[in-house]
């Protein structure tokens, strides 16, 4: 110890010395208590452990370059729903004026709970359960319930996927297979498919040679061979992206994330040429403004804002996680909200510059089927022919022609015009077939390439975009799951990846029986929407109202370098709260009102049907919300009442080269607070790794420590100088 120290002179001196903590801190050698008599929790000192936790957050991975991770976030938010969603809200729901109320509630909630999930990752430097577990342990169970929901929808997401990749393939031949009704011998006689001739190629192709559905769920069919094989495929695809963590997805980002924007693209330019492709776009961006009163179209408006960004499953924080902590994340969330924004009326415009030509073909064949059922008449004399326009030409007729002898016919033969059964063929009416989801992307959107030029080749392209999609949305999702796990448990990463991949493909064969659509269908309709609200709401209110907006501001200052805008502060601890609780009202109406049920495809009628979930597949369906909300009330109760250790009455204190090192991320609010600075709970630093020293409010003469990341979750703490006395 040095000579002019003043413990050296206490022992050589009988005047009074006053020394500090600083003072003894600055000249002892570095003592470790939790290797010494003074380690309070009484701990086995565990080198090897506590290396590893030393040197964790300092050996983490991170992304080779910026590009990679806003790819990576951008990959992971822009997804299916993006190109078969957003569209059909938009159309249902007032066209142009949708946009309205959609940009209305991204800015108000999506952009601030985004920035939000952005922020805590990449300032605690850990998976969703590590996140939660150090802002408030009694939360905790916001982290476990993001990875079930993650694994639900990775569970059918990833058939999906499967299901593109069989299209992809069938999609190398010409003619495409989906585009004329097979023939079947009947004896000596050769004819159309029954059920393919009542419906169409398409739909054919979809229901019968895709996925060979059953009647309803009850009847399970047995496996589909065909959609097994894909579903292989596609949780290799997966596996093989993410073995390797982000060193192997960030790889994989460069291309899943930008090729589909270069699909779109080309697809845009080229409904654009179409015949009938600005009708399209004309009906979806007319606004019809007396929507925007309506509650539901807000209440779609939010749902869509709230899972196009991702929010709740721990992607975005997983992600994120891999950052250095002076990124700017208020920059990334801002420019990957937009991008997502403008991702979806992208796809809006080419998928309705390509449905307006579909419902130009579609309403020329029913001019042609109706004229010629009028000239059967004309010919029986049912009509007579002083009924049809002189300047009609049955061989050039056009649409304005046929609506002209419609109308004539009808007004003349009132009475008996039903009995004729003529359609109206009215373009309208065609684009107003409102389609989403599965019947968009492959039966509506794959009639319409059959009457492409090279076919085969739009498909290849427009299926290779699809998988795409999915994939940089999977890996995202998969992420929620393995990045907080194998921070938590400390789990090898390429074990649990491939152990994760094959117990979900497992798992995943009750949708590739024959009635698995059914179960996609309930999967996606309630694994997730009120779970994932009930996360972010719990979330929002753990950062703004338990850990303190002004206390995660201050952070965020120090973490960014300047200030964010007020708005945040009161979107985050007033807005957001309020919004989000209305959603799930909203959503609890909406479950309770709404009869759960499916829409069946019945193969005798060649028609789907709506039937009511059987009782043992409203148990299913009722455990799926329970399972995904449970760590939320269990983890409370377990720690509230100390029935788990997370670490309560553990407290590690360690001094090494001048900086102290603390996990007490579990001790009782109070103790804690006495603990760190002071009695005043307001004077408590912040909990949150740091790289720049936090004088927090009340403090006095901090000591600054050194930015290398300690304790559990590999935080760095500030040690105020305090009185002897209180120590």
């Amino acid at each position: 110890m040095p000579k002019n120290s003043k413990v050296t002179q206490r022992e050589h001196s009988s005047e009074h010395v006053t020394e500090s903590v600083a003072d003894l801190l600055a000249h002892q050698e570095p003592v470790d208590y939790k290797r010494s008599v003074l380690n309070v929790a009484g701990e086995t000192w565990d080198k090897q452990k506590d290396g590893d936790e030393d040197l964790d957050a300092e050996n983490r991975p991170a992304w080779n370059s910026k590009l990679q991770y806003i790819l990576a976030q951008i990959g992971y938010s822009v997804g299916l729903g993006n190109v078969w969603r957003f569209p059909y809200l938009c159309q249902k729901n007032g066209g142009g004026a949708y946009l309205v109320p959609y940009l209305v509630l991204l800015v108000i909630i999506g952009l601030p709970l985004f920035f939000l999930e952005l922020a805590v990752g990449q300032r605690i430097r850990r998976g969703s359960i590590g996140v939660w577990n150090y802002i408030c342990p009694r939360l905790g169970g916001i982290g476990y319930a993001s990875c079930l929901v993650c694994f639900f929808v990775g569970l059918y997401y990833n058939v999906i996927i499967g299901w593109s990749i069989f299209y992809f393939f069938k999609s190398f031949q010409y003619p495409l297979p989906w585009s004329e009704c097979p023939i079947v011998k009947n004896g000596s006689v050769a004819v159309v498919e029954t059920e393919c001739e009542r419906s169409s190629a398409t739909t054919y192709f979809w229901y019968r040679e895709t996925l060979d559905i059953s009647n309803s769920i009850s009847e399970s069919g047995g496996l589909n061979w065909k959609m097994t094989l894909c579903l292989l495929v596609a949780w290799s695809l997966v596996g093989l992206a993410m073995i390797k963590g982000i060193q192997s997805s960030g790889k994989v980002m460069y291309f899943s994330s930008l090729f589909p924007y270069l699909v779109l693209v080309c697809f845009l330019v080229r409904g654009l040429l179409l015949r009938g492709a600005v009708d399209g776009i004309m009906h979806m961006f007319t606004p019809k403004l007396d929507k925007m009163l309506d509650p539901q179209v807000w209440r779609e408006a939010a749902t869509q804002v709230f899972f196009a960004l991702g929010l709740g499953f721990g992607g975005v924080i997983a992600f994120s996680s891999y950052n250095k902590q002076d990124n700017n994340c208020h920059f990334d969330a801002t420019l990957v909200s937009f991008i997502n924004f403008f991702t979806s009326v992208l796809a809006t415009l080419v998928v309705f510059a390509v449905l307006g030509f579909k419902a130009n073909i579609m309403n020329e064949k029913c001019v042609v089927e109706n004229a010629e059922k009028i000239l059967g008449y004309l010919n029986t004399n049912v009509l007579s022919r002083d009924l049809i326009p002189p300047h009609v030409n049955f061989s050039h007729l056009t649409a304005k022609d046929y609506n002209e002898m419609y109308r004539v016919i009808m007004t003349v033969k009132e009475g008996h015009f039903k009995e004729l059964g003529l359609d109206a063929c009215l373009l309208e009416d065609e684009l107003n077939k409102s389609v989403q989801g599965t019947g968009l992307a492959f039966i509506a959107f794959t009639e319409a390439m059959t009457h492409f030029p090279a076919s085969p080749f739009w498909s290849v392209m427009f299926f290779l975009m699809l998988i795409n999609l999915g994939l940089g949305s999977m890996i995202g999702t998969m992420s929620g799951i393995t990045t907080p796990i194998i921070d938590t448990f400390k789990v090898r990463k390429e074990v649990f990846t491939v152990g994760c991949c094959i117990f979900a493909f497992v798992v995943g064969l009750i949708f590739v029986q024959r009635s698995g659509n059914y179960f996609v269908t309930m999967f996606d309709d309630y694994s997730a929407t009120l779970p994932l609200t009930v996360v972010v709401i719990l979330e929002n209110i753990a950062v703004a109202w338990i850990y303190g907006t002004k206390k995660f501001m201050q952070e965020l200052t120090e973490m960014l370098g300047f200030r964010p805008y007020q708005f945040y502060y009161y979107t985050w601890k007033y807005v957001s709260p309020i919004c989000m609780a209305v959603l799930m009202t909203a959503s609890i109406i909406q479950l309770g009102v709404s009869p759960p049920g499916y829409s069946a495809w019945i193969r005798e009628e060649a028609a789907e049907k709506f039937l009511f979930y059987p009782t043992w597949a409203m148990a299913i369906l009722i455990s799926l919300i329970i399972l995904a909300s449970l760590p939320l009330p269990l983890v409370f109760i377990l720690r509230q009442f100390h029935l788990v250790s997370d670490g309560s009455n553990a407290l590690s204190v360690t001094y090494k080269k001048g900086r102290m090192m603390k996990d007490i991320s579990n001790l009782e609010d109070n103790d804690e607070t006495r603990f760190i600075l002071s009695k005043v709970p307001s004077e408590t630093p912040s909990p949150m790794p740091t790289h720049r020293s936090y004088l927090g409010p009340g403090s006095n003469s901090p000591m600054e420590m050194s930015s290398a990341p300690n304790g559990r979750y590999g935080s760095g703490y500030l040690l105020a100088s305090t009185p002897e006395s209180e120590l």
